[in-house]
């Protein structure tokens, strides 16, 4: 019914991600009456096609240290929030904590994984460095052409589309409302401040604190001012899920400087993903999978035996200091959980975690200060 609205919230969450199904799970469990909405169904953008590495380790980088701060913090909270989740949901994620194996190929790839791991015990990450003999040793199905690898042991992986239903389950349990194709259409404005959004249909939803967790769609979305949104934008990313008859055929991740092999429980392994700047393109090309295919093979001969059951492309939400945005926005009410990039996974218990702290107003812990969405000055533009 035109115009109709129900009672108010203390919070609505645009997105049913990963992201923000783990900030309206959280915010529920303290409390907060939550209501999410989701144009599509749960995990229909980024976390439905993500490889769901937790491998704050590998991703460590020049310059990019407040970021892995705040990556190793979530990590740590991993396990719990995994714990935690299993319990209130009754449904497995298939969290694993294998550990993996950041490979070198040739001798150039080991020059540049040998800088990187100097980084690594600059920075006191647990890592070590292995020869291509005690590599094989832990992973006998890497290529005999190996040049060299860095052990991150403690590195774990978990099956996003199940952590997605998990995070449904749980949130729900704990009384939150999802609403499936609820396309938001309009906002709701009191004075200079944010009260709630309309969906298609002329449906208003009243609240204290609008949270927008809509991933790669966050920096485009015309229900808010221009200069009100923040500076998101998708980065494509083009993935293949193969299948052995048996185990797969590593135990643990492999990556390499150009591809991630991430085994699965049930013997599926997901190989990742191309990085292009596309736009909103979702087509899934042959050349991204020959890309993916080939990489792979270099690393693991033994994927060409196994079968191809899934190709997708995804659209991660980039920002330009790869940081994501967790806090509030440049407008009275509006929160921001988003910009995730390639760690929407790994961040979610540290993410979900700042956005509960935040609605109930206290502080978030000090490493997420690194994603205050004022980085960048007062207001910030769309790109």
């Amino acid at each position: 019914m035109a115009n109709q609205h129900d009672d108010r919230f203390d919070a609505l969450i645009v997105g049913a991600g990963v992201i923000g199904l783990a900030c309206a799970w959280r915010a529920a469990r303290a409390g907060l009456r939550i209501r999410v909405l989701e144009r599509d169904v749960p995990g229909a953008g980024a976390s439905g096609v993500a490889a769901g590495m937790l491998a704050p380790v590998g991703e460590a980088t020049w310059g990019e240290e407040a970021l892995l701060r705040l990556g190793m913090r979530s990590h740590r909270a991993w396990p719990a929030f995994a714990g935690e989740l299993a319990e209130a949901s009754g449904h497995r994620i298939d969290f694993l904590e294998r550990g993996a194996l950041h490979a070198a190929l040739d001798g150039d790839e080991a020059a540049e994984l040998r800088r990187r791991f100097e980084l690594m015990r600059e920075l006191e990450l647990e890592a070590e460095w292995l020869r291509p003999a005690e590599a094989r040793r832990v992973e006998p199905r890497l290529t005999p052409r190996l040049a060299g690898a860095v052990s991150a042991p403690h590195e774990a992986a978990v099956d996003p589309r199940a952590l997605v239903g998990a995070l449904r389950l749980a949130a729900q349990a704990s009384g939150v409302e999802v609403i499936e194709g609820a396309e938001v259409v309009g906002s709701l404005t009191s004075g200079s401040a944010i009260d709630g959004v309309a969906t298609a249909g002329g449906r208003e939803h009243l609240a204290d604190r609008v949270v927008l967790a809509a991933g790669a769609w966050s920096g485009a979305v015309d229900w808010l001012p221009e200069g009100v949104r923040p500076p998101v934008r998708p980065v494509k990313g083009e993935i293949l899920t193969l299948r052995a008859a048996g185990a797969a055929p590593i135990d643990r991740m492999v990556v390499s400087e150009r591809v991630y092999l991430v085994p699965r429980a049930d013997g599926r392994l997901v190989v990742g993903a191309t990085v292009e700047e596309r736009g909103f393109d979702t087509s899934v090309t042959a050349g991204g999978v020959l890309e993916l295919l080939r990489e792979a093979y270099r690393a693991v001969p033994e994927i060409a035996e196994l079968e191809v059951v899934e190709s997708a492309a995804g659209l991660r939400p980039g920002t330009p200091d790869n940081v994501p945005f967790v806090g509030p926005g440049d407008l009275e009410g509006l929160v921001l959980a988003t910009g995730h990039y390639r760690n929407g996974i790994l961040l979610a218990p540290v993410t979900a975690e700042a956005i509960t702290a935040l609605l109930l107003g206290e502080e978030p812990s000090a490493e997420v200060a690194a994603a205050d969405p004022a980085r960048f000055g007062a207001k910030v533009e769309a790109l």
